[in-house]
């Protein structure tokens, strides 16, 4: 029938505690759709982040749902969609399925940045302007790579390891 846990502070509402010794995971948290007719497409499961705004109306400040896409037993297949408010708008931020990996599938201008250990800007898609950059923040043309002076280095080889293109800084040219 449903429950609801309602606390007037910040504490957990709801706490999982596994006290098994072993190696095995645990706790376990199960959300499981147990349907007499399983059908392509079916919603598995979501969860909803809701908060309110200024006006006091209920905002969806992000959802995560899995989706069932194929159900045929040996080949099943699914889906995971992360979607966030943007602007006042729901918008998809991450699409997982079966055959990619979708980052920013709505087309909002949202730039996607990947840091490494000595970079923030290891990897970046600045989407407002169709640029992609490695190594630095803002790429000034369609495709930009920065090093520091005596690391630059592009190569491009075969899958047997014969370059097939070296751009090199080697100190001197």
């Amino acid at each position: 029938d449903g429950c609801t846990i309602t606390t007037a502070d910040n504490s957990a509402q709801l706490t999982l505690i596994s006290t098994d010794a072993d190696g095995s995971s645990g706790p376990h948290l199960v959300l499981q759709r147990d349907s007499s007719s399983p059908a392509d497409n079916d919603l598995l499961g979501q969860i909803l982040f809701r908060g309110e705004d200024d006006g006091s109306n209920v905002v969806e400040a992000c959802e995560m749902k899995v989706t069932a896409r194929d159900v045929t037993n040996g080949t099943e297949d699914s889906q995971f969609d992360i979607t966030t408010q943007v602007a006042g708008t729901a918008r998809s931020r991450m699409v997982m399925n079966e055959v990619e990996t979708v980052f920013n599938q709505d087309s909002v201008d949202l730039d996607f940045r990947v840091e490494s250990n000595g970079n923030t800007d290891m990897l970046v898609v600045d989407a407002g302007n169709d640029r992609v950059g490695i190594g630095l923040a803002s790429p000034a043309v369609p495709f930009e790579v920065f090093a520091s002076a005596n690391s630059f280095g592009i190569r491009l080889s075969t899958t047997s390891g014969n370059k097939v293109v070296d751009l090199l800084n080697n100190n001197s040219s």
